[in-house]
């Protein structure tokens, strides 16, 4: 039996194959969980849906993370579907371009509202549809955020403000959710390839960087982030909650 044999989770913000979650999603089924994905937009579901058929997922249904109506119509449809859920991972962060380079100063307003109602307000949003389907079930709630939340990095501006919200709201939900059995973390990964980050200005001189310093002198990979979920999602984490984990070949632990 696999760590997850039987389980059911429910994934957002699959892209594409080169993204997080769907290296997040692809651990979960070699270790039996049962699938559900969203997408949001007709765009997306081109690339969605084939890859969520190679997996068997059991459901795919649109959300638009910013529309409280569509968020209950997807968590309704995986009520009627299984019953409840065991796992959310949210995985999805999104700033204007013209947001993430130049002077932190430009931060229009717009763009600050946008950053983190879609970034950060989305997974109070999206658990607290989950939460009534996870009661009992020992569920579990996954995030996805970045340094750049904690420390200043080149061009991350808003975005930076938007993971750091999201790290507090785990915190906070991890207590609201708690007596009912249900687990909050985050996942801190280190600079990765993928089509959110080549919206931020200089990516590649801030990966160089990370693979210059971090203690394992190397960037990771999103198999290395998807074990992590993994261990997360899992009973092997049944008594953490409300933390940040980094997977970031320690890059974090350097001062100087």
């Amino acid at each position: 039996m696999g760590l997850l044999e039987g389980k059911k989770a429910f994934i957002f913000g699959v892209a594409n194959d080169k993204s997080i979650a769907w290296a997040i999603a692809q651990a979960f089924h070699r270790e039996g969980a049962k699938l559900a994905f969203s997408y949001a937009g007709d765009s997306v579901a081109k690339r969605v849906i084939p890859l969520a058929e190679s997996l068997g997922a059991e459901l795919v249904v649109p959300c638009d993370v910013r529309n409280d109506e569509e968020i209950a119509r997807a968590f309704l449809s995986v009520n009627e579907k299984w019953g409840g859920l065991d796992i959310l991972v949210h995985s999805v962060a999104f700033a204007p371009k013209d947001e993430l380079k130049g002077s932190f100063l430009d931060t229009t307003r717009e763009g600050f509202i946008s950053a983190l109602e879609i970034s950060a307000y989305s997974l109070i949003a999206l658990s607290r549809a989950a939460a009534p389907l996870m009661s009992g079930r020992n569920g579990s709630i996954i995030t996805l955020t970045y340094y750049g939340g904690q420390k200043v990095f080149p061009n991350y501006n808003v975005m930076g403000v938007a993971k750091a919200a999201l790290e507090m709201s785990v915190r906070y939900l991890a207590e609201a959710v708690g007596p009912d059995g249900i687990r909050v973390n985050a996942i801190s990964a280190g600079p990765i390839k993928t089509l959110a980050a080549a919206g931020v200005g200089g990516f590649n001189q801030i990966a160089g960087h990370v693979a210059e310093k971090a203690p394992l002198r190397r960037n990771i990979n999103q198999d290395e982030v998807a074990g992590a979920a993994l261990y997360l999602a899992s009973p092997l984490s049944r008594g953490v909650t409300g933390e940040v984990h980094f997977v970031d070949s320690g890059y974090n632990v350097i001062g100087m």
